[in-house]
């Protein structure tokens, strides 16, 4: 029988696509910063993918402070499952609340991430592990048909994080989550080859500081990456106020800026 592609589909909801301070900035009164707080199109809480589909049920890669706003705005009660790709708190910020309905509904919710990341949230807020089992990835993780690898990235002067790639031998469909990134390396880059879908994190179109001071790519180093690795689509997120979705760029036909509520299937 020919596979029926519309029952293995994967939705992913951008519920956030903001950098670590997320739009409006509180202090500020640039062009897009009073956008944002007047219309809204440029209003972005931090940056959180939410998953829904036969082969991964319905899940959410980060948690961050927005975590219950974004639950509201999607009329979702619970989650069960989340991936972490770091510990930042712009990443983890929204365990606690978590956590919290975790309680009240007398469950244990599953947060998956890498040892090092578990070891630093659990030191940090080590009651979470109360409402919440903290599984380690140590090699490729099986949900559904889709397998699921998670590796080490650069995030410039902040260290390093995680991405997720996601691939699906039935169906021949892979794409990459690799929201906090910069300076890749050959190694590193070697997942990003091949893709159907590439979400990137750009923080601004053409970040003027040094490079020795940042931590995310900027639009026009993404769209070099992306002549490089030739993804079938590309999704930027974790976007600063720098990025004004009102403007023009110059973006090739198969990219765009990920803008709130925005869903892919793949």
């Amino acid at each position: 029988m020919p596979l029926d592609e519309t029952i293995m589909t994967t939705t992913i909801t951008f519920w956030g696509t903001g950098d670590s301070m997320g739009v409006p900035r509180v202090y500020c009164e640039c062009d897009v910063c009073e956008e944002a707080r007047d219309s809204g199109l440029n209003r972005r809480m931090r940056s959180l993918v939410h998953l829904s589909g036969p082969d991964l049920g319905t899940m959410l890669i980060d948690c961050g402070p927005d975590w219950r706003s974004q639950m509201e705005a999607a009329g979702l009660r619970r989650i069960d499952r989340i991936l972490l790709t770091h510990a930042h708190f712009d990443h983890i910020g929204g365990l606690a609340e978590w956590a919290d309905m975790c309680r009240w509904l007398g469950v244990k919710g599953e947060a998956i991430a890498k040892p090092d990341v578990i070891a630093d949230i659990q030191s940090r807020f080590p009651w979470l592990s109360r409402n919440i089992q903290f599984t380690p990835i140590e090699g490729p993780i099986t949900m559904g048909r889709w397998q699921i690898d998670c590796w080490k990235v650069n995030h410039g002067k902040n260290g390093y994080a995680y991405a997720f790639h996601f691939s699906n031998a039935l169906t021949g469909r892979s794409w990459v989550y690799c929201s906090d990134a910069i300076s890749l390396t050959d190694e590193q880059l070697k997942p990003l080859y091949g893709l159907n879908l590439l979400i990137l994190g750009t923080s601004f179109y053409e970040e003027p500081f040094p490079i020795g001071t940042r931590s995310v790519y900027d639009v026009k180093e993404a769209l070099l990456l992306l002549e490089q690795l030739e993804p079938g689509q590309t999704v930027f997120t974790h976007m600063s106020h720098d990025i004004d979705l009102r403007r023009d760029y110059p973006l090739p036909s198969n990219a765009c800026f990920a803008v709130s509520g925005m869903k892919v299937m793949i």
